[in-house]
């Protein structure tokens, strides 16, 4: 009887710690879904039943990290640590916090003890430090992939979550090529891996690829329907360009997450897109009403935008400084920035704060396409403000950014330096043209306009070569096309020769050069004329009126 008694406490216990397992993945399961209210839910469920489940407690500090509850996880780890100090896991996790907090030692040798602690030997333990690296700001990327190689080396290692959060590393060090090669990886030990798929869409979608991305995401998709972040990415992207496919796509996503307080903002920013303007502001200003100082900040964003498009520049201005005023540092992104200086430039006076406000866009955008356009378009406002230093400034930096800028880039940059007064630094510019692209007459014709206007009296002679290799390759290039160029170039070292020189025969070869590219400009014939009277009355005066030395002038 004692022994058929035991039996059934045996199966009992491994009966509970099987349920209690499954919840774990079930709680899992639901973080990998980014459900993090459901899976805070079930892991909260085991630990009531167990507190000392480590790999409860663990998943529970990653959804409260990602849930933005820094100190609930802080909260969960120190209490878990206290009678499981030497947990691999839990030491991991104290690690990621130590991390968070810009102990980067600290934090290391945390990772080091867990490693030691399961003899190198346990590909959990290190894809828990490759994710806390790869999620904290200031986390070493390389240090991640060290660590996330060495879990592959482990015999019979089979873990597409290793590849997975390697890509995630990979990304981190903004190398596309291999987070891709690595979410493949992942993909080939574990074929139906939603989010490798979605990751790899979201390394194109980056480059604004869409013929990657968008296949990517339906994939993701067709591999897992459950999986709401790939569904929710083509709700964004078909926002703000097919708001009825957008719908689609967001009913979808609210069938497979977490009712949130952001489901109520999605709703109404869909008002937005389908540009019932006055229905999305007076939604949003209903829930602002509801909630309060809770109401999410992105509500006064949205009427703001919202009023931008009804052409009432004054409210835009209001409800997007209010938005300013309530959000979190976090919270923003680069187009918070943008909108904000397009706003401002509206009003005079406030020129120099909206292109502070571009800077600061540009400053944080780490995506090389988008923040090219961020550069073009603060380029674009400083133009149409007439702000030519800061136009200059922006086509400098995007034309050093550039991957491969090409000739007009470097144009637009020289000639802004130009627009701007900034004659040395246009006449280096277009120095660099004639370097780059010597069979086109544009560098040869500003850097001689470039030092004309840094001397205007001619005095310094400093246009004067640059004028003379103007007319040379005007005609060496295409005499037809560039005559006016040659023609110009020639009149002006006409000037220079008989106004500074006061060198009339000089000045005269060069009428001839004009009249030989253009033998019926009337103002050539005039001044060729007077110009071979000057030069024949100089030259009679220096031979009749001086003397032979020793003269006695009797």
């Amino acid at each position: 009887m004692k022994k058929y008694l035991y039996s059934l406490v045996v199966a009992a216990v491994m009966c509970g710690n099987a349920l209690f397992a499954q919840s774990v993945d079930q709680g899992k399961k639901f973080y990998y879904y980014e459900r993090y209210k459901s899976a805070k839910e079930e892991l909260e469920k085991v630990l009531a039943a167990n507190p000392n489940n480590i790999e409860a407690t663990y998943w529970l500090g990653q959804t409260l990290l990602d849930m933005k509850d820094t100190a609930g996880a802080r909260g969960v780890f120190q209490k878990a640590l206290a009678t499981n100090g030497n947990a691999p896991l839990l030491l991991v996790g104290a690690g990621q916090m130590e991390l968070m907090d810009g102990k980067k030692e600290e934090a290391k040798q945390r990772f080091e003890t867990a490693i030691s602690l399961t003899k190198s030997k346990d590909v959990d333990i290190f894809n828990a430090i490759g994710r806390a690296i790869v999620n904290a700001k200031d986390g070493d990327a390389d240090y991640a992939i060290e660590k996330l190689n060495q879990a592959t080396q482990i015999k019979k290692f089979n873990n597409a979550d290793t590849y997975l959060i390697m890509g995630d590393a990979y990304r981190k060090k903004v190398d596309g090529g291999s987070a891709v090669q690595n979410y493949q990886k992942a993909l080939e030990l574990n074929p139906n891996l939603a989010a490798a798929k979605h990751r790899i869409g979201r390394i194109y979608l980056t480059q604004k690829n869409s013929d990657i991305f968008i296949p990517a995401f339906e994939d993701a998709i067709k591999l897992d329907a459950n999986y709401a972040p790939a569904v929710y990415d083509l709700y964004y992207y078909y926002f703000s360009r097919d708001i009825n496919k957008a719908k689609d796509y967001y009913d979808k996503y609210l069938a497979v997450s977490d009712p949130t307080p952001e489901n109520d903002y999605e709703k109404t920013a869909i008002l937005y897109a389908s540009r019932r303007y006055d229905e999305a502001i007076s939604t949003a200003n209903g829930f602002i009403a509801k909630l309060g100082d809770q109401a999410d900040p992105k509500y006064y964003k949205l009427i703001a935008y919202s009023y931008d498009e009804k052409k009432d520049s004054l409210n835009a201005k209001k409800f997007l400084e209010q938005y300013f005023a309530k959000q979190k540092e976090a919270g923003f992104v680069p187009k918070d920035f943008e909108f904000l200086a397009n706003t401002l430039a509206k009003f005079p006076g406030n020129e120099a704060q909206a292109m502070a406000n571009y800077d600061k866009a540009i400053a944080m955008d780490t995506a090389m396409e988008s923040k090219l356009e961020l550069m073009t378009n603060a380029a674009a406002l400083a133009k149409k403000t007439g702000n030519r230093v800061m136009e200059a400034k922006y086509l400098g930096e995007l034309y050093k950014v550039k991957k491969d800028p090409n000739n007009l880039d470097l144009y637009n940059w020289g000639f802004a330096n130009y627009q701007a007064a900034q004659y040395p630094t246009a006449d280096s510019i277009f120095a660099l043209y004639t370097e780059k692209y010597p069979n086109e007459i544009f560098g040869y014709l500003w850097r001689a306009r470039a030092n004309q206007a840094m001397d205007t009296t001619m005095a310094q002679g400093l246009a004067v070569p640059h004028y003379e290799k103007l007319g040379e390759m005007a005609l060496s290039l295409d005499a037809t096309k560039f005559k006016g160029q040659a023609v110009s170039s020639y009149f002006y070292l006409v000037q220079y020769y008989n106004d500074i020189k006061k060198d009339p025969a000089k000045a005269l070869e060069y009428i001839e050069k004009v009249l030989a590219i253009d033998p019926a400009n009337e103002t050539a014939v005039k001044i060729k004329d007077i110009l071979s009277k000057a030069a024949n009355k100089k030259t009679n005066a220096s031979a009749g009126g001086s003397k032979p030395s020793g003269s006695s002038g009797n």
